[in-house]
């Protein structure tokens, strides 16, 4: 959310954003929220102005009865019953001034970095860099569901029993592998130096629309039927909620997290619910890192953090690439985005696994999340990226390294997880 005191001294910078990221409808929220600013602001100064008159006149009263003008003073004593009355009625208009301004600038996009390049959709994001060569083996690469099945691994008719499309059993091997891989993100992020966490899976509703916007809640999110309680589609927005309302010592940063959790995803609005494999699903697992930063800082960490997903889907034999994120393609809250591909030999083409944000003090600013140093208090800055996603990571894994014979080398980083053992057949 921007800061109401920058769009009100720059409300062309705002507007352009806007046209920026393809927004156009939401061109005259910015007149609105002004002009609703502006009477706020009135009411507020009302308010202040009654308040510093009964503090005055109380003093004159006293006056006027010390001196036996109890006339006078009866006239003043009714002049601030009305006063009263009046900043009742202003106190009672303040909230409600102030939640029509809230809701205005929750739908109005954070100021995306100068350095993001303009499109309207994902089909104009830009690659940056490919790691590792994609091969493309001389043998046919199985489907991923197809290799889960050669190791008795994956079972969606039973899921679709039990719980519907969109849901899967892994077991056997295709379950130590994918519990392989999220100990070894784990791991592999304690060894950066990021601290391990477990969050909730359900937060409440005043976190959600803290960490996203309205309509990525409702197309992501399940209610928890009768409770304020969303189940959460990524640990991100849990492990930021931590902070909720906090002043964090400004010594204490950047605070470096790396959480676990299941996710759970309603996938309203995507290309559809995978119907063979695993692709697209309601539930998966998946390792998240979050910081908490100075602003000056918040560029620096952002760079580290997607490399570190370079890096850990390379140790595991998968090439992947960088994809800048455009204009239109970033969500509302987001300042700057990039995505992590991982090369499909079978489609010869590259997919996401990964995602890697930073939000400015959009978060900080909606959960209430501050520091103070030595030039005041100060909104901390978020960034948020993926380590490892599964069972997306896991197709990943599976079409990088099966053999011609359907046998799957299993890459050295992953060998102390299963048991030592180097290849699956």
């Amino acid at each position: 959310m921007i800061d109401i005191k920058f769009l009100r001294e720059n409300p062309e910078v705002v507007r352009e954003n806007i046209k920026k990221k393809f927004q156009d409808a939401k061109l005259p929220l910015v007149d609105e929220v002004i002009a609703l600013d502006e009477e706020r602001r009135k009411t507020q100064q009302e308010a202040d102005d009654l308040r510093a008159n009964k503090n005055k006149i109380s003093k004159e009263i006293g006056a006027l009865m010390a001196q036996g003008k109890k006339e006078e003073a009866e006239a003043k004593k009714a002049e601030v019953a009305a006063n009263a009355k009046r900043l009742a009625e202003l106190e009672a208009i303040e909230p409600e001034q102030i939640e029509k301004i809230n809701s205005i600038m929750m739908k109005i996009p954070q100021i995306i970095d100068p350095s993001v390049p303009i499109g309207k959709d994902d089909s104009e994001n830009v690659e940056i860099k490919k790691y590792g060569e994609p091969v493309v083996p001389d043998f046919e690469v199985p489907y991923h569901a197809d290799i889960l099945a050669s190791l008795n691994g994956l079972d969606k008719d039973a899921a679709g029993r039990t719980s519907g499309n969109g849901f899967y059993y892994l077991m056997g091997d295709a379950a130590r592998i994918h519990s392989a891989m999220i100990s070894y993100a784990r791991d592999f992020m304690i060894d950066k130096g990021f601290t391990y966490c477990i969050p909730p899976f359900m937060i409440r509703s005043a976190v959600v629309n803290g960490v996203m916007s309205f309509a990525e809640m409702e197309a992501m999110m399940y209610k928890i039927e009768g409770e304020d309680l969303y189940l959460i589609g990524t640990s991100e927005h849990s492990m930021i909620g931590k902070f909720k309302g906090e002043l964090v010592e400004e010594a204490k940063l950047p605070i470096t997290m790396t959480s676990y959790s299941p996710c759970f995803r309603k996938e309203v609005g995507s290309h559809g619910i995978e119907e063979r494999g695993v692709y697209r699903v309601h539930q998966f697992e998946k390792q998240e890192m979050v910081v908490l930063c100075k602003p000056e800082e918040s560029m620096d960490w952002y760079n580290k953090m997607w490399t570190y997903t370079v890096e850990f889907f390379r140790s595991l034999d998968i090439p992947v690439r960088t994809l800048e994120c455009c204009s239109g393609d970033l969500a509302d809250l987001k300042v700057k985005s990039c995505d992590v591909e991982a090369w499909s030999p079978r489609q010869q083409k590259y997919f996401e696994v990964g995602s890697c944000s930073t939000l400015g003090d959009a978060q900080a600013r909606r959960l209430g999340i501050r520091t103070k140093g030595e030039n005041g208090t100060y909104y901390v800055h978020t960034l948020n990226n993926t380590v490892l996603a599964t069972p997306r990571g896991l197709i990943a894994f599976l079409e990088n390294n099966v053999n011609a014979d359907g046998s799957i080398n299993i890459p050295e980083a992953l060998r102390p997880y299963m048991g030592g053992k180097s290849v699956l057949k």
